[in-house]
């Protein structure tokens, strides 16, 4: 067996277009930071506004990445999403008649909490804008759907006017499905959608249509983070700074959060608890912004509050065992395909001449039966870190998130390629997401490339690709909760195809 390695290196910066990119931001938290970071980074595009109702979230957000160290100019800030679309219509209608106005936006990115990405999707809608919201792309299929219709009813030929992508537990804003959604939908939507697109979508270019699934099922439950797994040394406590296990408890916000903090780290996740941390460092020393993340680590439930008002907010120092937590914590997922030859792309004569060998490819051309299997759990080394094994006719794959090694059967080689880790969050996701969408922005504003065009070239996948990958999520869910196997072609009719028939309708 011979082994190889081959490193890829940062792209270089792309050139700046003119005009470039205009980028509105819709949530200046940890997300919305992250995107602009990444767009001033690695893009060649250019952050011009915000909408954030929390004024320090916003006005820090504007100092970093649009106005700088001056004040906000018209439409360059927004208390509330709604108010730029008010703006937006108001500049159009100025710029009908003539009048002179501010340059508008090429492309918003939609960073909020994930309840609020439907309306905000179905209402900016009509201005044909570009939009990438952050995963999940709504919390419920129905919303999905809608989506999927108010996006589509800009076209009549079900293409697309204006780009779309979709980016990427315990306490916190995810620990109830009845104020989010399920864990599958809320932390792991990306990992079924990269399944689906590995063995579902077809090929750029290709003329058959995608290899649908045949059946999906699904096992899963909270299995840890409830009151009856909490250690007895805790007893009735509800707080960790008040618990005599915090000391010795992995999931103490002392150390998640205060010793972060302590060495100097001031981002994700100690911004989460307290946004205005690296003003408080800044202005008034670590000290002042330790006490003031232990004041809010230190909030807890109270009689007086109505079950409403504590599902509400996130409780960052509440016992991971007495969070009401009713989310999946370990979940497995199995998809199945059937064998399904195209009818329109399996002759050798249609294959393109660099994807000719030596005549040994099955007629199958990839629409094999096959199986995969997911597995969403809490409890790893790697924590947010993707590992990954496809077992091939040909050869094996295996992925840890850095590395990727690929066993050849019939010559025993095993080259490992390791990509270029870009920063920044989600292991260079944000980067690459940012950087690809603007690519695609540009390309359709400065006339080089169609929507349809720039969303296969630069974004790689469809706004069915994304729908399709939030279903399966839906249909997994069912199949979880019945405890039955779904069939897949039969659940999408009655899910999605009849509730396009009612979004139509009305």
């Amino acid at each position: 067996m011979s082994t190889s390695a081959s490193y890829s290196v940062a792209a270089p910066q792309p050139a700046s277009s003119s005009p470039p990119p205009r980028i509105l931001i819709v949530g200046a938290g940890s997300r919305g930071n992250a995107y602009a970071r990444a767009i001033q980074k690695s893009t060649n595009g250019t952050v011009v506004s915000v909408a954030e109702p929390v004024a320090f979230k916003r006005q820090e957000f504007g100092r970093k990445y649009v106005w700088g160290d001056g004040i906000s100019e018209d439409g360059q800030e927004f208390e509330d999403w709604k108010d730029f679309l008010e703006w937006e219509q108001t500049r159009r209608e100025k710029a009908a008649r003539g009048d002179p106005v501010p340059a508008g936006v090429d492309g918003v990115f939609v960073c909020t909490l994930d309840t609020m990405h439907a309306e905000i999707i179905i209402r900016l809608a009509p201005l044909d804008l570009h939009i990438m919201s952050e995963k999940p792309l709504a919390t419920t299929l129905q919303d999905c759907v809608h989506i999927y219709q108010s996006l589509l009813a800009r076209s009549s030929n079900r293409q697309l006017a204006s780009l779309f992508a979709v980016g990427h537990v315990l306490r916190g804003h995810w620990r109830k499905e009845s104020t989010t959604a399920p864990s599958l939908l809320t932390k792991s939507c990306h990992d079924i959608d990269l399944l689906l697109w590995f063995l579902c979508s077809s090929p750029p270019h290709a003329k058959s249509a995608p290899h649908m699934p045949k059946t999906v099922t699904s096992e899963g439950s909270l299995k840890y983070f409830k009151r009856s797994r909490k250690p007895v040394l805790a007893g009735n406590a509800t707080n960790c700074l008040t618990c005599a296990a915090e000391k010795l408890c992995q999931y103490s916000t002392r150390k998640i959060y205060q010793q972060p903090l302590r060495k100097g780290h001031i981002g994700f996740p100690v911004k989460i608890v307290v946004p205005e941390v690296e003003d408080l460092v800044m202005n008034r020393g670590v000290k002042a912004a330790e006490e003031t993340l232990l004041g809010r680590l230190g909030e807890d439930y109270s009689e007086t509050l109505t079950q409403g008002d504590i599902d509400a907010r996130p409780w960052f120092g509440r016992c991971v065992y007495e969070s009401a937590n009713d989310v999946c914590d370990d979940q497995v997922v199995t998809m199945t395909w059937e064998d399904d030859p195209s009818h329109e792309d399996v002759s050798m004569n249609s294959m393109p001449a660099e994807q000719e060998s030596n005549g040994m490819e099955d007629m199958m051309r990839g629409r094999g039966a096959k199986t995969a299997i997911f597995h969403m759990v809490a409890f790893t080394e790697k924590v947010c870190e993707r590992r990954s094994r496809i077992y091939g006719t040909k050869g094996e794959i295996e992925t840890d998130s850095k590395t990727i090694r690929v066993h050849d059967f019939s010559t025993s080689e095993t080259p490992i390629h390791h990509p270029y880790q870009a920063g920044g969050g989600h292991g260079g996701g944000d980067d690459g997401l940012a950087r690809q969408f603007l690519f695609a922005i540009d390309a359709v504003k400065n006339g080089k490339l169609s929507v349809e065009q720039a969303q296969m070239e630069h974004i790689g996948c469809t706004l069915e690709d994304v729908i399709r990958s939030h279903a399966m999520v839906f249909a997994a869910e069912d199949a979880r909760t019945s405890g039955q196997a779904v069939d897949w072609q039969t659940w999408w009719d009655r899910e999605v195809e009849e509730r396009l028939k009612t979004c139509r309708a009305t």
